[in-house]
């Protein structure tokens, strides 16, 4: 399983860089299909998933499909995303978006998908891996009122992949609470291994192998 966990996507050349090599291939060889799932559940403006959706499809993909997991055939879900070289899943509610996965009967066909595919997350994209992705955490973290707005008091990873949680969005602008003293207070808390990241930052993952690909800054605490 090839992963690069965004904060908040292909921001820098060091990020699409990193990309580039995890596909083996010219963009314009390969497909993308960009999953906007998580992004529904969040009301306001969605101007940020257009930015990010315009600066994916500039990077001149052979193929740009958009997936909505919801209301479509199990079935032609999984033959599109079997299509693409990238599977691109945007930001949003990652307890949706994990739920979509697991509600639609999508989890061992989306995995096998990843066996042999790239997958990129934006923020939400990126925190559906984790063990630790349950009410515990999202107490643990603050975003129990993400999970309270689904209407539902608990939620599982799809894929379990492994221990340690990814919590985006360090020292961003538009988080401007999300500094090292608010790191600080989760640490204090937490019983599970938490990396942060800045949204220059994305975490790698290679079978087995995880390191940080950045421009930015970051911080993991075991």
């Amino acid at each position: 399983m090839d992963l690069l966990l965004t904060s908040s996507g292909l921001r820098n050349d060091t990020l699409r860089d990193a990309l580039r090599d995890m596909v083996g291939k010219p963009f314009s060889s390969a497909n993308v299909v960009y999953v906007p799932t998580a992004s529904v559940a969040e009301p306001g403006d969605h101007g940020w998933l257009l930015s990010d959706m315009n600066r994916m499809h500039a990077l001149g993909w052979r193929e740009f499909d958009i997936l909505e997991l919801n209301g479509l055939p199990r079935q032609s879900v999984l033959d599109r995303l079997s299509r693409a070289d990238v599977v691109y899943a945007s930001g949003g509610n990652h307890y949706h978006l994990a739920r979509s996965i697991s509600g639609n009967e999508l989890t061992e066909g989306f995995r096998q998908a990843l066996e042999d595919r790239v997958y990129v997350g934006l923020s939400a994209g990126s925190m559906i891996f984790s063990r630790n992705l349950t009410a515990h955490s999202a107490d643990v973290i603050g975003d129990t009122a993400d999970l309270h707005a689904l209407g539902t008091t608990t939620v599982e990873s799809p894929f379990n992949a492994f221990d340690w949680y990814l919590k985006p969005h360090l020292y961003s602008p538009d988080f401007p609470e999300r500094d090292d003293a608010w790191a600080d207070r989760i640490v204090t808390r937490a019983d599970f291994p938490i990396y942060f990241i800045d949204d220059d930052t994305a975490i790698r993952v290679r079978d087995d192998e995880v390191d940080v690909v950045t421009e930015g800054r970051w911080r993991f605490h075991p």
